[in-house]
């Protein structure tokens, strides 16, 4: 091979590029410790001269770039422990171990001094607390003046605390804590304000106690309802939702905002708790006010938040308005009706799309909608679950007769509260509607609704599909509801089906693939649970996977036309739709054939046999598919239904294992199918075979079930002429494989020969079998013949174990107990130590025996 370019001249070009890396990560290395040396000065003050002003983060423009542009200045190196990050850790452990010991002195040393002692040492404690930081921060000491800050605070809580105890003993709990919270925020807010270089004070202001507790302790000292305590939080998020506004300073803000959602979230909360649990509609307008205030408020914050904060703002304000709206109009009806008016309202809300808000405003009440909309679907859909699911349990009576008590005891659900679920179906079928109008009218609900959101094709496939599969869910739902007859859900749930692939044909025949997909998944759902239902009556069964055969075949050939969409697509997106179309078009197929199982089973149970003595009539299925696939030949669903049918044949074998006459036949009359198979020349490879080994399979059977003990005298005469015949095939086409000209006659003879050597109790035939498996394994490493050398080498390596096990199981007996696990771990060793060349030998022998005919 010719390298281009030589590797000498390419080694040169590596080696040049290498040391080209290195230089340039030294450059970079000497300018990032110039960078750390500039973003950490030292604590005192430096004699460096300032560092030279550069054009971009990299140096000087090219005009004006010195001779050493990554050199760093001179000056003292940067430290590799910044300063300010020890200073941190030692004030916060300080103003810890401060704050520490003046609880202790409040909490344990309390009773050791009079009043005035008490007094004097607190005040004034915290009145140099809180002077110190004024002076700290003069002489430029920030860090020292934040930590004193802190401990100031935790000692205006111990004031407060010991004011109570000392002065105010008899004053009500949570009131003198309303009250006091109320005080210390103003204190802490004037405290933050004037000493504005602090971040501490401020923000403690707001997190711990202005906006939190106030309100909420002076509605609990005043033993208020939960409507009272919604109200306390509600104005508690207002006025941290103002702070959040206009608050100064970003921590400031952030706190604000965190409290405003904690708070306003627990609010609203109670207010929708005290909303559900309203009997009647004057006992849920409270609750209703409630919910529109946090609305409001929602939507004042919203207004002016950043685009993430606005739209969860105008999620927020849109449940709501639905739980306020809803939860009057709910009071009114039955309870049972409560998700269809919590769905109008969640519909009615989408007009506001119109309305003049921000985009992200507008965002966030679409998506409100939408949520409303899917937990309404969410609440209705156990009914259809049961109605699917329930059919199941006719697997365990099949054809105990219709049930008397209609669908719901052929489900098994009789004893479920139904009448509570009748409203299940009608939301099901409304929201439905309503997606099927928006697919239709797409293009009008994109202009009406432009302002707001700009919602691309693929969203109204997604509308479509979710319709569909919506529609079919509350209609297979409706008989269970209405509590219909057996004979009528039956019928409903066959119709029903066979209209979803009707759609589903319809959809995929004009390209629209998301629709048609989904119906297509809805009809076979539906298909499996009518005849799951079916099974409960005999006439029911063949009626209804009647149907089923022909409308699944109607499908099939229906779909079988369909072409690709003419318009252009990507080379992935073309392969993607191809195999979806393929799919498609064989699963409906396949279905057809899994039903024609289900009517020959059907048949051979009306007819009174036995499972072994139908499984000749289960052949019948892989009869028409052999048919079918040699009339479809490369047609998308001819491989799926043959292999289908292929299914049919392993289930007629194992009904007919337990008798071995009926088994020995069906072996053979599948080996016929197979061989009927291989006539097509895609199928031979496989086919031809499988039917050569169902044909030796079904002799071994028939001479077991026969009782022969002595197989020779019926193998032989085959092996002989097949033996014959494969000679002749190699000397006419001498690279025709050894398996395909001896495999069958080797076989047919030694493994019925083997199984009958290990149970004979006598010598002779092991011997004489060993000898001849000897005779045609050498004959085959002889003639380099594949088939000879494998199979008459297995046979004789399980002829000699047979023969050798009892005494190798002696001689194992008679050993030390250690010296087997010993033998292995030198086995081990030994195999280890030559791995590498015991691979090399099994990779050669490998090829060896691969280069064979």
């Amino acid at each position: 091979m010719e390298h281009v370019p030589p590797p000498a001249e390419e080694l040169a070009l590596l080696d040049r590029e290498l040391a080209r890396l290195d230089a340039r990560r030294s450059q970079l290395l000497v300018r990032r410790a110039w960078l750390l040396s500039v973003l950490t000065p030292p604590a005192g003050p430096s004699a460096m001269p300032p560092a030279p002003q550069f054009a971009g983060p990299f140096g000087p423009p090219p005009t004006a770039r010195p001779s050493a542009p990554f050199a760093a200045p001179s000056g003292p190196p940067a430290s590799q422990a910044g300063p300010r990050s020890a200073q941190n850790v030692l004030l916060t452990l300080g103003g810890l171990l401060l704050t520490i010991a003046a609880i202790a002195f409040t909490l344990v040393s309390w009773g050791h001094m009079g009043i005035g002692g008490r007094s004097a040492v607190l005040a004034v404690v915290t009145l140099a607390a809180l002077a110190a930081p004024a002076v700290l921060l003069r002489r430029g000491l920030s860090a020292t003046a934040e930590s004193l800050a802190a401990l100031a605070s935790v000692l205006m809580i111990l004031d407060a605390y010991a004011l109570h105890r000392v002065a105010m003993p008899d004053a009500d709990g949570p009131g003198f804590a309303a009250a006091a919270s109320a005080v210390l925020a103003v204190l802490w807010g004037g405290y933050g304000l004037l000493l504005g270089r602090l971040r501490l004070p401020l923000p403690l202001a707001v997190a711990v106690v202005s906006a939190q507790l106030p309100l909420l302790l002076w509605a609990w000292s005043a033993g208020a309802g939960a409507t009272a305590f919604g109200w306390a939080l509600l104005l508690t998020a207002a006025l941290d939702c103002a702070i959040a506004v206009r608050g100064p300073g970003l921590a400031v803000r952030v706190t604000a905002c965190v409290g405003c959602w904690t708070t306003g979230l627990l609010g609203l909360l109670v207010a929708l708790t005290q909303s559900v649990s309203a009997d009647v509609a004057s006992g849920a307008v409270a609750p209703a006010v409630l919910l529109l205030a946090g609305a409001a408020l929602a939507l004042f914050g919203a207004w002016r938040a950043p685009r993430g904060l606005a739209v969860a703002g105008g999620v927020l304000a849109g449940l709501s308005g639905v739980a306020a709206v809803g939860g009057v109009l709910r009071a009114g009806v039955d309870w049972n009706w409560s998700v269809p008016v919590y769905l109008l309202c969640g519909a009615v809300l989408l007009a506001a799309v119109r309305a003049p808000l921000p985009r992200p405003v507008g965002q966030g009440l679409v998506w409100a909608s939408s949520t409303v909309t899917v937990a309404s679907v969410l609440a209705s859909a156990p009914p259809v679950g049961m109605s699917l699911m329930g059919t199941a349990s006719q697997l365990a009576r099949v054809w105990s007769g219709a049930p008397d008590a209609g669908v719901r005891a052929a489900l098994g659900t009789e004893g479920l509260a139904w009448s509570q679920l009748t409203a299940a179906p009608v939301v099901l079928l409304v929201v439905a509607g309503l997606l099927g109008a928006a697919h239709r009218s797409w293009d009008r609900l994109v202009r009406a609704a432009g302002p707001v959101v700009s919602p691309g094709p693929a969203w109204r496939n997604a509308a479509g599909a979710t319709a569909t599969a919506l529609c079919w869910a509350g209609l297979t739902a409706l008989p269970a509801v209405l509590g219909l007859s057996y004979a009528a859900a039956v019928s409903a749930q066959s119709v029903l089906t066979a209209a979803a692939f009707a759609v589903a044909v319809r959809a995929l025949r004009r390209g629209t693939g998301a629709v048609g997909t989904t119906a297509l998944v809805c009809g076979l759902a539906g298909a499996v649970s009518a005849g799951l239902l079916s099974l409960a009556a005999q006439a029911a069964t063949y009626a209804v996977f009647a149907v089923l055969l022909l409308v699944l075949g109607a499908v099939a050939v229906l779909l079988d036309g369909a072409a690709m969409p003419t318009r252009q697509l990507p080379d992935a997106r073309a392969v993607r739709a191809a195999a979806a179309l393929r799919i498609t078009q064989a699963v409906p197929a396949c279905g057809a054939v899994v039903c024609a199982m289900v009517l020959a089973r059907a048949a051979g149970a009306s007819l009174g046999l036995a499972g072994y003595q139908a499984a000749p009539l289960m052949l019948a299925v892989p009869g028409v598919t052999v048919l079918l696939g040699a009339r479809l030949r490369n047609r998308p669903s001819a491989l799926p239904v043959e292999l289908t049918g292929a299914l049919s044949a392993v289930v007629a074998v194992i009904m007919a294992v337990p008798d071995r006459p009926f088994l020995a036949l069906v072996l053979a009359l599948s080996g016929v199918l197979a061989a009927g198979t291989a006539v097509r020349a895609e199928r031979r490879p496989v086919a031809g075979y499988l039917a050569v080994a169902l044909f030796v399979l079904a002799t071994w059977v028939r001479l077991s079930a026969s009782g022969v003990s002595e197989p020779e005298a019926y193998t032989l005469p085959v092996t002989v002429p097949a033996l014959a015949v494969g000679v002749l095939r190699r000397r006419r086409d001498p690279e025709a494989s050894s398996w395909t000209a001896y495999g069958a006659g080797l076989t047919a003879t030694l493994v019925p020969s083997l199984f009958a050597a290990w149970v004979d109790p006598h010598w002779l035939r092991p011997l004489l079998l060993g000898v001849a498996a000897l005779v045609i394994t050498l004959a085959g490493a002889r003639l380099r013949l594949q088939a000879l050398l494998l199979v008459g080498g297995a046979v004789l390596a399980l002829d000699a174990v047979h023969e050798l096990a009892p005494y190798v199981v002696q001689v194992v007996g008679a050993l030390p107990r250690w010296l087997p696990p010993a033998l292995a771990g030198l086995l081990l060793l030994v195999v280890g130590a030559t791995y590498e060349q015991r691979l090399r030998d099994a990779r050669r022998l490998k090829e060896t025996v691969g280069r064979m005919r």
